[in-house]
Order: structure tokens, then C-alpha cells, then sequence
């Protein structure tokens, strides 16, 4: 019996005078419900939603497909050391440069896993890309630096 008295003691303390227990009571008041019409029909409000109440629409998934080759997407301008300038445009598995002259040339990624070093075929020249610079090496030349 002596176990029994605190017990109800305490969950009596825990108990409001309405019966809701004490926590819910230190919540703020929430909106009470949309008294019923005397029709006995819900109140307009319920019947159109507000556009605060109705769902948002779900985010738009942007896909790009990286292997299709981009007409001007990805074009750089490099200043060399020389003081020459080239433009890079970067193809996905290749690059294409165009010299101030106009003419280009396709360096293919090698090995073809990665995306920072290339080599034309035919000559053998190559490029190396890292971040804001592209090393440019041309047989019988001088390596030179371009930086974006």
C-alpha cells in the first residue's frame, strides 16, 4: 500500500484538471477545427485547398549527357607564355583546339579513362590539364604553360 500512494501521487501530478497531460498543455494552441455547417456539409475551406496546403510540385532533375559532343559548352581561352592564345573545347573524351589562326586539332584522352591528358595521334603532341592550366607540349618544342 505504501508503494501504491506515491505512485498515484505522481501520476496525478502529471495529470492537468481537463485530463491532457501536462506537456501537451505547454504547447501552443493549434488552429481548432472548422466548426461542421448546420447542412451538415464541410465549410468551403476544406473543399479548396490554399497554396500554402497544397504540395509542392517535386524538383526537376536536370540529366546531361556528357558523352554527346557541346557545339561552344566548355570553350576556355588560354594565354601561353609565349604570348600566344589558344581555345580549348572540351568533347568529353577528347579535346579540340583552335589556334589565333583557326586551325584545330583533336587531341583524344590517353589513356582513355581520364579526363586530364591528351595526345594527337598523328604528331604526338600532347596536353596536359590541371585546374586553370594546360601544359602544352609540341615535338621539337619548348613545353609551354597556358593558364585560363
Amino acid at each position: 500500500m505504501s508503494i501504491t500512494i506515491p505512485l498515484l501521487l505522481a501520476v496525478a501530478a502529471c495529470v492537468a484538471q481537463n485530463g491532457a497531460p501536462k506537456s501537451a498543455n505547454a504547447l501552443p494552441p493549434t488552429a481548432s477545427p472548422a466548426p461542421i455547417a448546420e447542412s451538415g456539409a464541410p465549410p468551403a475551406s476544406l473543399l479548396s485547398p490554399t497554396p500554402a496546403a497544397m504540395p509542392a510540385a517535386p524538383p526537376t532533375k536536370t540529366i546531361t549527357d556528357l558523352t554527346a559532343p557541346r557545339s561552344s559548352v566548355g570553350m576556355a581561352t588560354y594565354r601561353c607564355g609565349n604570348g600566344g592564345t589558344i581555345a580549348i573545347q572540351n568533347l568529353g573524351n577528347a579535346l579540340r583546339v583552335v589556334r589565333p589562326d583557326g586551325t584545330t586539332e583533336e587531341f583524344a584522352a590517353s589513356p582513355a579513362n581520364q579526363n586530364s591528358r591528351y595526345q594527337e595521334a598523328a604528331t604526338h603532341d600532347a596536353i596536359v590539364i590541371d585546374g586553370r592550366e594546360a601544359l602544352v607540349m609540341k615535338r621539337g618544342s619548348t613545353p609551354q604553360t597556358c593558364k585560363r
